[in-house]
């Protein structure tokens, strides 16, 4: 056999083991097939379209487009059907409020995905891509592996915990938080999902508040208060340690990842003695969490500003020091804990 004809043999045998394993066979192009990740794949979020789905590329530097297995977030790039939300009035007013809510769901993911490495996760008892083509998938936000090979093994896949291999849970904390709704299918970690759901539902969070035109504020011993727009006088809420939310600014004037400092919260004392806060921990809905400088301390009647961005704390201004914006424009919660208990929780509209 010449040269010639062994090559062309060779590539012909090369398309037909190809072929019969599901691989794609390119020559001369840097295209290659999706990997398969039914175990766990490691992939970069190149673009995040919405609350629920966003933009991959995998090592091999294909790309795909992916929706997130089991949960639904309102539409920001058409109309929400007030009626696929459970409790939520079906009304202009509702359709409005799940609009920002949507919004609220594109940061939350974007804060959280946008650059970031995720493992992709599919699962056997739900359909393998969607209508439109898109893989459903779950995410695991902070993927190991540089290879982007398999980093969750198959015991782990489909039970919903996060390990050191797979990260945290990005779908089902979107459900936790009340970014977004149960998507009724059939998948395994549906139990799981629900429960979250039912939780975020009870304490109104997220989207949730469009059941009802108020706000909920929640003090250490778990009672509720009226809540009121974030901009309103304080104090907007009192805990029973005498802590209070006096404000919270949380849209800066212009861009707010660019003005960070004009994103701000609010706290005061309007208890009996002085609060010693050192250690107390300061977090939004996202779990971005601040903590108290050792040693400080609210005097009666005192305030301190929290403000995101960075600078040199003062008496009476505190910095964050986070490089992007923290409070959601169109709401969130306030939370604050003292070794590990919440002493206070006040959510905004």
């Amino acid at each position: 056999m010449n040269g010639r004809a062994a090559t062309v043999l060779a590539v012909a045998l090369l398309a037909v083991l190809s072929g019969c394993a599901g691989l794609s066979l390119s020559v001369g192009e840097e295209t290659a097939a999706a990997p398969d990740v039914a175990n766990g794949t490691a992939a970069t979020v190149v673009d995040v379209v919405d609350g629920d789905t966003i933009d991959v590329r995998y090592a091999n530097g294909s790309t795909d487009t992916v929706r997130f297995l089991g949960v639904d977030t309102p539409e920001v790039y058409s109309d929400t059907d007030p009626a696929e939300y459970e409790g939520v009035p079906d009304t202009a007013t509702g359709a409005a409020c799940l609009e920002s809510a949507g919004e609220d769901a594109s940061a939350f993911a974007e804060r959280w995905l946008a650059g970031e490495r995720v493992t992709l996760v599919t699962d056997p008892a739900a359909d393998r891509r969607g209508s439109y083509g898109r893989l459903l998938a779950y995410v695991h936000v902070n993927a190991s592996g540089a290879d982007g090979g398999v980093t969750a093994t198959a015991g782990a896949a489909t039970n919903g915990t996060a390990t050191h291999a797979n990260g945290t849970d990005f779908t089902y904390r979107l459900l936790a938080t009340g970014h977004a709704r149960v998507y009724d299918s059939t998948f395994q970690r549906s139990e799981r999902y629900y429960a979250a759901e039912a939780d975020a539902q009870a304490d109104r969070r997220g989207l949730w508040r469009c059941r009802d035109p108020g706000a909920v504020a929640t003090d250490g011993d778990g009672s509720d208060s009226d809540g009121a727009p974030a901009d309103s006088d304080g104090p907007v809420v009192t805990s029973a340690t005498g802590l209070t939310v006096e404000r919270v600014h949380a849209d800066a004037a212009g861009n707010d990842h660019d003005n960070r400092n004009d994103e701000f919260v609010v706290f005061g004392n309007d208890g009996e003695g002085r609060l010693e806060l050192g250690g107390w921990t300061v977090s939004d809905e996202a779990d971005h969490t601040y903590a108290f400088p050792a040693g400080f301390a609210l005097g009666v009647g005192e305030t301190v500003t929290l403000r995101t961005g960075s600078g040199a704390d003062t008496a009476d201004t505190l910095y964050w020091g986070n490089d992007s914006a923290i409070w959601n424009n169109g709401g969130d919660a306030v939370v604050v804990t003292r070794d590990g208990e919440t002493v206070l929780r006040y959510v905004y509209r």
